[in-house]
């Protein structure tokens, strides 16, 4: 007995414990986040449940963990909890994504407000607390262990701060900057786990005990690392033609004899798309085409000659930026249908923008930058006749681009007469629904307003004018609910212009009858006092409100079913 502990005798190890604990805690956290967001979103919704439920469990195992090692301060404790700890998190990976969707699943029936904070929440607890409370024992019971008397007990207790610190500094970059990356989620869980064990089994073999569990939780490790090392979220699906992560987003590529789409999320929405014999998408892309009409851009003709002929001088006379480039799929669209068009890009996720030239048939001569579509504006001077905002994606929503402040700077870049287009995802008829406070922040700047529904989707257009008459000059930002919206000037200017636009595409029949049949659910807005600020913009709870309705209404047929028959009768109608 007179070799045990000997590890811990200099007390490194137990600095070195406490660093690798804090940098696992961390690389756990921004694990979670990436596990979570291809089924509830990456909003601040999410990241706060995520974070919420780690400080629980790191709160609990502080407690815990003191108070065992003053009951019993064998380091032994300590470092089995490790272990355990280490084959959890290792088993993320190959049960996380099926406990998620069962949880969604067992919820979709069975509540009818708050789906996405509860099932976020329940996942949370289930998948992450548990091995996070156990490394939440580290601090205490390396301060019992390292603390040899009051004297030194601040200096002690410093240090253990200062490593923890500095591994969760670590843990913090290297998930997100490296790992994630390269390798992706489920192999960052492998590797953060895979360290924290390696602290575990060295401080038993050194001290030659408790080999046994050393063997299982190795054993494990092992099994975890062979059956989870897989990046596939979506593990239903089994032709996707590519499947990946990026630093902003889950991706995923799939096609059928039809179309290949692009989606950054399992449960929700097709965010591009690209039509194998480059026909209409039938989805908002193409509503979206009302745009450079209104602004008085002319239609190609069908005849390939025409296309041919109009091919040297196309991109000289009108400019088309595009905030939210996704793989392009509105581009193409204009550059089919318009003539004289110089399209610009801006995409904030370069891998977004490398899938788009491999299987999207991205336009090679329109310049793609990768930025913050709020940040690009604010660094160009540049004037456009079409500004598209594509940034909204289900509930992910970036509040910076949902602002009045926003909206003035898009504005300022639209040449007279410009028109701004916005995809809104979510459409509702719903008081105080997100689409309405979008379009009552639009209308606090822009004098006319006009929207439309897209068929068959939850998509709406909103279309808005730069005219001759200037926006009011609100002032500070908090004044600006008081001011209300000044699209009562002009309000019937905005269909006036569509229908004026519609005389530049008779030559392009099948985008003429498109258009009329935009123009038919084409409606004027008219702004309300629901305006969006840099410093109040709540979109994510306006979001989770419309994505609760949206579950109550396509899942309202299959919860009668299960009400009456329970599982059986849902098994009965999908098969």
């Amino acid at each position: 007995m007179g070799n045990k502990n000997d590890i811990l005798k200099n007390k490194i190890y137990l600095y070195i414990t406490e660093f690798f604990a804090g940098m696992g805690v961390m690389a756990v956290e921004l694990g979670a986040s990436r596990l979570l967001a291809p089924y509830f979103s990456s909003s601040q919704i999410v990241w706060t449940i995520i974070i919420g439920t780690i400080m629980i469990a790191m709160a609990l195992g502080n407690i815990y963990g003191g108070r065992s090692a003053d009951r019993d301060p064998s380091p032994e404790i300590l470092y089995r909890r490790l272990l355990i700890a280490a084959v959890w998190i290792a088993a993320i990976p190959v049960v996380g994504k099926y406990l998620i969707i069962l949880i969604s699943g067992v919820l979709v029936f069975t509540v009818s407000t708050n789906f996405l904070i509860l099932a976020a929440f329940i996942s949370c607890m289930l998948i992450f607390v548990f091995p996070l409370f156990l490394l939440g024992t580290v601090t205490p019971s390396l301060a019992k262990y390292t603390v040899g008397s009051l004297d030194d007990s601040g200096k002690v207790v410093g240090g253990l701060g200062a490593a923890n610190t500095i591994g969760s500094i670590i843990g913090t970059f290297m998930p997100t900057f490296v790992t994630i990356p390269a390798v992706g989620t489920a192999v960052t869980f492998l590797i953060f786990s895979g360290i924290i064990l390696v602290i575990g089994l060295v401080y038993f073999i050194t001290e030659r005990s408790h080999i046994r569990l050393c063997v299982i939780c190795t054993v494990l490790f092992i099994l975890c690392s062979v059956f989870g090392n897989s990046d596939s979220f979506a593990f239903w699906e089994d032709d996707l033609t590519y499947e990946g992560e990026s630093v902003y987003n889950y991706l995923q590529v799939a096609e059928d004899d039809r179309s290949i789409w692009l989606s950054t999320n399992v449960l929700f929405g097709v965010q591009s798309i690209t039509m194998k014999d480059d026909s209409l998408t039938g989805l908002y892309y193409d509503y979206a085409l009302a745009a450079p009409m209104m602004a008085g851009i002319k239609a190609k003709g069908t005849g390939t000659d025409d296309k041919d002929n109009n091919n040297a001088e196309k991109r000289e006379n009108a400019d088309i930026l595009i905030l939210g480039m996704g793989t392009g799929t509105y581009a193409r669209q204009c550059d089919r249908y318009y003539n004289n068009i110089n399209i610009t890009g801006v995409e904030i996720d370069q891998k977004i923008t490398d899938l788009s030239y491999k299987y999207f048939d991205a336009l090679p001569e329109v310049p793609v930058c990768t930025y913050d579509g709020r940040a690009y504006l604010q660094t160009v001077d540049g004037k456009y006749d079409v500004i598209m905002v594509d940034a909204y994606q289900d509930i992910s929503i970036p509040f910076q681009m949902s602002s009045v402040e926003f909206f003035r700077e898009v504005y300022d870049h639209l040449k007279d007469n410009g028109v701004l287009v916005v995809n809104m995802n979510m459409h509702s008829d719903t008081e105080g629904n997100i689409n309405q406070y979008l379009s009552d922040t639009v209308a606090a700047v822009f004098p006319s307003l006009a929207y439309a529904d897209v068929a068959g989707s939850t998509n709406r257009e909103l279309f808005a004018i730069k005219t001759s008459e200037p926006f009011k000059d609100q002032g500070d930002v908090e004044s600006v609910e008081s001011v209300g919206s000044v699209s009562s000037v002009g309000t019937g200017d905005i269909l006036a212009r569509f229908d004026a636009g519609l005389d530049n595409i008779t030559v392009n029949d099948e985008l003429f009858q498109l258009m009329l049949n935009i123009r038919g659910v084409a409606n004027v807005y008219k702004g309300g006092q629901n305006i969006l600020t840099d410093d109040k913009a709540p979109v994510e709870l306006l979001g989770m409100r419309e994505i609760d309705q949206m579950i109550s209404e396509e899942l309202g047929y299959y919860k009668n079913v299960y009400k009456k028959e329970g599982l059986e009768g849902i098994l009965n109608r999908l098969t």
